[in-house]
């Protein structure tokens, strides 16, 4: 199972499951970080289960959880989050904000080296932000740079950023990987061989890349932070949890995230006490089904708000997630300060949902339990991703639901590459059962503005609302919190009235680690923050 890891600062992801390596709260049993006393020491090798495979290794095309956990230890960022969830810097050393916020002056760090050896410049931040903002390059990430007015290069090692107007997640937008330059200059982002074979500044170099069976890493020894202690990063992709589960048994994984079953009931016996660590803590994310809005049915909203009313989140979240879960109701996470906890969650209510269907112009006209309009059957198909029983099941539940109110929704199952290459990219679905990974700043412009819907953008199933528009606008050009909160509240309120896409819950995130790693840290950032630093004693070490 894939454990979803956001390693910029703020960017999205495509999540196959709930985030489960960072967060802004955290629970942990089995673990006492400060009565380890064993000698830090390298070597050995982490064996990561994931559902599913990278995409591309390009990090400003990296949009999905599989993609982006293999940029982040590969690559870095000018700015990233320490342990507290403060900014500090990653590749550059310090900054300098001038003229109301309106400039930041990055001053680079004179020690970094790209993998092949290469110095790393400010001409490789300029080469990245030039080919964030180029319209010929699938990235979902220009909107944030899109707000800038130039970029200069001072010197090697200096970088002057302009904006045209305030930009309250400016700072944090810097946690985007930078490129190299010298390799990718004359290359199509899109098409490079390069996806394949990456070259970053972090602290794992690339090896080798398995498609459908692993993505292997080595710890860079001369990385400016120091050398990581775990030599190897074994990315293994086994596309079915219940695989995976056996796996942790035999233990041939030593990390991977647990389904709610697999961590309140699988996992509580001597042999999982022994041999792993279990963590518990809100994921920074959500779970939603959503609708491609340019389909006649789905244009309609009233058939949506029909759909919210059809299903029992609760339900959901007390069968499939063993209460694991809060049932959400907007763009934010529950625990965040931009969650408008004013917007409550429409109740079950099949009469209320079938009352709307019928005023929509939908209705069982021969009998037979399906609604019809205009002589065709209401019927329209979900996409899931393979290996993720969790979203399997819910979207089963889903389906009896809406069969209870006359819909017949079918169930197809893809592969994770498939499905956001051949289906989502290129709009080619009705419905999907997805999950967001969401950034740290609640600036979601990105995944709502009407303006992000090209091709490996994040706003595939097409919503509009000029009122969202402007205020997701007014939020980026707002440095107050308090008011920052009142226009988030209000995006919230807005998105949930159009129902743009069936909002269902915000799951725990519910990682497990191999014993034998030393080192993890509890704190208000996780414990991925500080992989570099784990270990595994010399004498417990398994792979050489």
């Amino acid at each position: 199972m894939n454990t979803d890891f956001v390693p910029n600062v703020r960017f999205y992801r495509w999540a196959q499951i709930p985030l489960a390596l960072l967060a802004v709260f955290f629970w942990a049993s089995l673990l006492d970080a400060e009565s380890d006393q064993s000698q830090p020491a390298y070597g050995d090798a982490i064996v990561v289960a994931s559902i599913a495979d990278a995409r591309t290794l390009v990090p400003i095309l990296a949009s999905d959880s599989a993609s982006g956990e293999i940029c982040g230890l590969v690559f870095n960022g000018l700015v990233k989050y320490d342990k507290n969830i403060n900014i500090v810097g990653d590749l550059a050393e310090s900054w300098d904000i001038e003229a109301g916020g309106l400039v930041i002056v990055f001053h680079l760090r004179k020690d970094v080296k790209w993998h092949d050896g290469m110095p790393f410049t400010a001409y490789d931040v300029e080469f990245t932000y030039k080919k964030l903002v180029d319209p010929a390059v699938r990235t979902p990430y220009s909107g944030d740079f899109e707000r800038i007015k130039k970029l200069e290069v001072a010197d090697d090692h200096t970088v002057r950023v302009v904006y045209k107007e305030p930009f309250s997640p400016g700072l944090s937008s810097w946690g985007m990987s930078i490129m190299p330059r010298h390799l990718l200059k004359d290359e199509d982002l899109n098409k490079t061989s390069f996806s394949r074979h990456p070259v970053g500044t972090g602290p794992y170099k690339f090896r080798s890349w398995k498609s459908q069976e692993k993505i292997e890493l080595v710890s860079n020894h001369e990385y400016f932070e120091g050398r990581p202690y775990i030599d190897r990063y074994i990315y293994r992709i086994i596309p079915d949890e219940a695989t995976i589960f056996l796996e942790l048994q035999t233990r041939g994984a030593d990390m991977s995230g647990l389904t709610p079953l697999q961590f309140t009931r699988q996992t509580d016996n001597k042999f999982f006490r022994k041999y792993y660590q279990k963590f518990r803590y809100p994921g920074f994310g959500y779970t939603y089904m959503g609708y491609n809005l340019s389909d006649e049915r789905f244009r309609d909203i009233r058939v949506r708000q029909a759909i919210n009313f059809a299903v029992n989140k609760e339900e959901i979240i007390g069968t499939i997630l063993f209460g694991l879960a809060k049932v959400t109701t907007g763009p934010f996470i529950t625990d965040s300060w931009a969650y408008n906890k004013e917007v409550k969650p429409a109740s079950y209510d099949p009469a209320k949902a079938r009352l709307l269907l019928k005023e929509a112009g939908w209705a069982d006209e021969d009998g037979d339990g399906w609604l019809e309009k205009d002589g065709k059957k209401f019927e329209f198909t979900v996409l899931v991703n393979q290996g993720n029983s969790e979203r399997l099941k819910c979207a089963e539940m889903i389906q009896g639901y809406l069969k209870a109110i006359g819909i017949r929704m079918k169930i197809r199952v893809l592969e994770w590459s498939t499905l956001i290459n051949e289906f989502i990219d290129k709009r080619h679905f009705e419905a999907v059962l997805m999950g967001w990974s969401l950034s740290r700043d609640p600036d979601c412009y990105d995944i709502w503005h009407s303006s992000k819907t090209r091709e490996g953008e994040f706003n595939f199933i097409g919503y509009k609302n000029p009122e969202v528009d402007h205020l997701l606008e007014e939020g980026r050009r707002t440095f107050d919190r308090a008011e920052r909160e009142r226009i988030y509240h209000e995006v919230h309120r807005l998105i949930y009235e159009d129902q743009p896409c069936l909002f269902l819950y915000s799951a725990e995130a519910l990682p497990v680690v191999s014993s034998r790693f030393h080192g993890i840290e509890v704190s208000p950032n996780g414990i991925g923050y500080n992989f570099i630093k784990w270990y595994v004693p010399r004498e417990e070490q398994r792979y050489r």
